[in-house]
């Protein structure tokens, strides 16, 4: 059956606002090249739009002729604020941005790990709400939040893992109570930062893939054919309770100390460095597994003794022996998913950089017959926050630029 006027007008609408967010500030004349509609129905979806204050003109094409056609529209980033929260064991980062992306304030907080759980929740509540009052925005429309730990796919609710830090669970319920108004949105950090690789990252060309999350812990995101698959229970990925070769033992339901966790995880980078003799003194705010994979990925590439008390060969025989421990975990995955491609993300995952990935790859050549290209991250830390801040512009856009009748 052919559509009906007004859901031919809804589709319309939400086609034209999608080239918008895509291709930026359009003008009627491109918006009728790129839709294939005619220009009465342009000129009508810009009024409607318009009048519901999700567009606005912009400014003027560089067209010699003036007139409506040179008028550039864009949406406005002003009507909606959104929030997106990077929640780790040991604190929380947040970013305030408008409807586009567009951000406006950023801020941080450490949570030490005797903080009790009211003050730890209060202390990241209050972070939001400073970050948005200093981008002077008085009410959150979306808040993204990425968090270790499992997501219950029926509820969304991010579920009560042992080991994890009961503050987090709490986040979420305090949000929602101290935001009434404000949609509140949980998902795994590791599946945030696939996204954010998928959209601006390293697998922007890619539909199937798998990010394999290296920092204070380890995780694993699925893509398959375009499409970020969580699991029957929301765990898949959970790749630090893999039983690998190599381990002390294997893990538990409870503990993945035994798994890939007890070979990849951040503690366990450091120990390996120090056997080999490799020593970094922690510096900022850079995780110090980071640290080591990064000054020793410095030293092995110039040939200096950027590390304190071994020099580039020390360094050397380090990388090769963490690429030996990851390549145990990636080849399992490729063995199970075929994805073709790999991205090693994560602080650690971004300090080893290419090398490192280079070095995983070789490993997983000679013990797979499964072509697999490894790549590092683009993104590193940061894509779990971006991750969250592309959800929620998404789920905000969703819902602005649902049809106009709808909203009505």
């Amino acid at each position: 059956m052919p559509a009906s006027p007004s859901t031919a007008r809804a589709i319309n609408d939400r086609l034209a606002l999608r080239l918008l967010q895509q291709e930026g500030p359009l003008t009627a004349g491109q918006l009728k090249q790129l839709t294939g509609l005619s220009r009465p129905s342009v000129a009508d979806l810009v009024e409607r739009l318009a009048a519901a204050g999700l567009i606005d003109v912009v400014g003027e094409s560089g067209e010699q002729r003036r007139g409506p056609n040179a008028k550039l529209y864009g949406i406005v980033a002003d009507q909606a604020h959104l929030a997106a929260l990077d929640v780790r064991t040991e604190g929380v980062s947040v970013v305030v941005s408008d409807l586009l992306g567009g951000v406006l304030a950023e801020a941080s907080v450490p949570i030490g790990g005797d903080t009790g759980t009211g003050p730890a929740v209060e202390q990241a509540v209050a972070l939001v709400e400073r970050a948005a009052k200093e981008a002077g925005v008085p009410e959150l429309h979306t808040v993204g939040i990425g968090a270790p730990g499992l997501i219950d796919p029926a509820t969304g609710e991010l579920r009560d893992s042992g080991g994890l830090p009961a503050w987090h669970r709490r986040l979420v319920l305090a949000l929602q109570e101290r935001l009434p108004e404000t949609r509140v949105h949980v998902e795994n950090e590791t599946n945030l930062a696939a996204l954010a690789e998928q959209r601006d990252g390293v697998a922007k060309d890619r539909d199937t893939f798998v990010l394999l999350w290296l920092g204070h812990g380890t995780g694993a995101a699925v893509v398959l054919e375009g499409t970020l698959r969580r699991g029957a229970s929301g765990g898949t990925g959970e790749i630090g309770f893999l039983p690998v070769p190599g381990t002390a033992g294997l893990p538990s339901a409870v503990d993945c100390e035994g798994g890939f966790h007890s070979l990849a995880g951040s503690a366990a980078i450091v120990a390996l460095a120090e056997r080999h003799g490799l020593t970094v003194e922690a510096q900022g705010y850079e995780p110090l597994a980071a640290r080591v994979v990064r000054d020793a990925v410095a030293s092995a590439v110039a040939g200096a003794g950027v590390v304190t008390v071994a020099g580039a060969s020390a360094a050397t025989d380090f990388l090769d022996a963490l690429a030996d421990r990851l390549a145990v975990g990636v080849a399992a995955v490729v063995a199970i998913l075929d994805p073709g491609c790999l991205v090693l993300a994560g602080e650690v995952g971004q300090a080893g950089g290419a090398d490192l990935a280079a070095r995983v790859e070789r490993r997983v050549r000679r013990m797979s017959p499964l072509p697999t290209e490894v790549r590092a991250s683009a993104l590193g830390g940061g894509a779990v926050l971006r991750g969250a801040l592309l959800t929620a512009r998404e789920r905000a856009q969703d819902e602005l630029f649902a049809p106009l009748q709808r909203r009505r």
